[in-house]
């Protein structure tokens, strides 16, 4: 196929039927190994994901992990067990200062508020970058990543975004892309926040300063935030529910449930306004539970109105089944994705399970004509393939991480004034009707040391 010269990339890859699957297409620069095995460091070792993180990456023929960072002496110490020849460090910049020339690619599996300073240091270091959910933890670090993105096309990026392997959701994707229930009305998003007893601090329990465990070095856990003492329902794992740290239920599950919209529709670039309700504001923990609409301008033919919203919630606070026009029941999950269109409603749930509904009737969605064979997709060996330039399906490249990571943390942030539009302006990080907003919850003071560079 000739590339038409006046046709933008993504419309290239629409094109060529690739667009807003987050395909990295053979041929597309990556980075050159020749015989040599991609090159890995692991940073934030076990955790809640890290740990897996490592082990599938590691599973690949062509990878190997040859460097380990973690603020954790013990997680360190355990994972070195499995990888006795990677070098070890506790401070992410010390890995880049004094071992860069050692590894080809970098894992983030760090808290949320550490993403962005670790990643965009890769990505200046010219490293391939597998990054965990959320992508970013402020509004301004999305733009970081975009311009860094933009000026090293030659990496290969992917957010922890493994349901996305299953083949009821990339089914959906591909019924959205081809129009065939109609133009899109509107989307009913939701997640049940699982994990609530060790993952999240839904009760708000402020527990005393106390020393911090001699394995952990906390001055380096906290990073770019700012200085605090150490608190035992903060560290290891409930920082998740603290503004300062986390995303919160809605931030935490995002790219889980409203990746596919995105796949979906490439219209869907920036939202035009956000408002989150709450019970109460966010002070140092997130507010629980929240439902927040987020709304797009579009102009296209494949959407019923000129605008389109996002109602997402937590708390699995799900829509009125009558009021879609759908028979009493139950939603088969907790975390769900539906979308609305004039000639029918797509149903998925997080693990991949596809309806389509049409005049209160269902069908399944993986039965739908026109669907291609979806093989076998393991998400963190995709990585590394199209690092080695081999042709295989990358779900989801930061460039798709930004847009679902926006909406996301839009809705999070905006629980900080609960109740009130915020209309948002991407271009000049703003929000154009709330200059309160601007200044408090659009970006955040790093810690000296710890601000992410600027590449690109």
């Amino acid at each position: 196929m000739t590339r038409n010269p006046k046709l933008s990339r993504r419309e290239f890859l629409h094109s060529t039927g690739a667009a807003g699957l987050g395909l990295t297409l053979a041929g597309m620069p990556t980075r050159g190994l020749g015989d040599g095995k991609v090159r890995v460091l692991s940073i934030g070792v076990i955790g809640t994901i890290g740990g897996h993180d490592r082990s599938q990456v590691a599973s690949h023929p062509d990878a190997e992990i040859v460097g380990l960072c973690d603020v954790d002496a013990g997680a360190l110490a355990r994972a070195s067990e499995d990888h006795p020849d990677a070098f070890t460090c506790k401070d992410y910049r010390e890995a880049f200062e004094l071992h860069a020339d050692k590894f080809d690619a970098v894992l983030v599996a760090t808290p949320d508020h550490s993403h962005a300073p670790i990643a965009l240091t890769a990505l200046a270091h010219d490293k391939h970058v597998y990054g965990q959910k959320p992508l970013v933890h402020q509004l301004e670090e999305l733009s970081l990543i975009q311009r860094a993105i933009e000026a090293k096309p030659q990496l290969v990026t992917q957010v922890g975004n493994q349901r996305m392997v299953y083949p009821g959701r990339r089914a959906a994707v591909e019924i959205l892309r081809s129009g065939a229930l109609g133009k899109a009305i509107e989307a009913h998003v939701w997640t049940g926040a699982p994990n609530p007893g060790s993952y999240f601090n839904f009760e708000r329990v402020i527990s005393e300063p106390t020393e911090p465990p001699a394995d952990l070095d906390w001055d380096l856990w906290l990073g770019p935030a700012a200085e605090q003492p150490y608190r035992e329902l903060l560290a290891p794992v409930q920082w998740r529910s603290w503004w300062d740290f986390g995303t919160g239920g809605l931030g935490d599950w995002g790219v889980h449930v409203l990746d596919v919209i995105f796949f979906g529709f490439d219209e869907l670039v920036s939202p035009i306004a956000v408002q989150t309700f709450a019970p109460y504001a966010a002070d140092e923990f997130h507010p629980y539970p929240c439902s927040s609409t987020i709304t797009y301008a579009v102009d296209s033919e494949r959407f019923a109105r000129h605008h389109f919203p996002i109602h997402y919630r937590d708390r699995s606070q799900a829509p009125s089944r009558a009021s879609l026009g759908l028979p009493a029941g139950d939603w088969p999950d907790s975390n769900m994705t539906i979308i609305v269109h004039e000639g029918g409603i797509l149903a998925l749930t997080a693990g991949g399970r596809l309806e389509v509904w049409r005049d209160g009737v269902m069908t399944d969605g993986m039965a739908m004509p026109g669907l291609p064979e979806f093989p076998g997709l393991n998400h963190w060996h995709a990585w590394v393939d199209n690092i080695v330039g081999r042709d295989t399906e990358l779900r989801t490249p930061f460039a798709d991480g930004v847009r679902i990571t926006e909406a996301a943390l839009l809705a999070v942030k905006a629980a900080r004034f609960p109740n009130q539009e915020l209309r948002w302006d991407r271009a000049s990080l703003s929000f154009t009707n709330h200059s309160e907003a601007t200044d408090t919850i659009v970006r955040r003071e790093y810690r000296s040391g710890f601000a992410p560079p600027e590449v690109g």
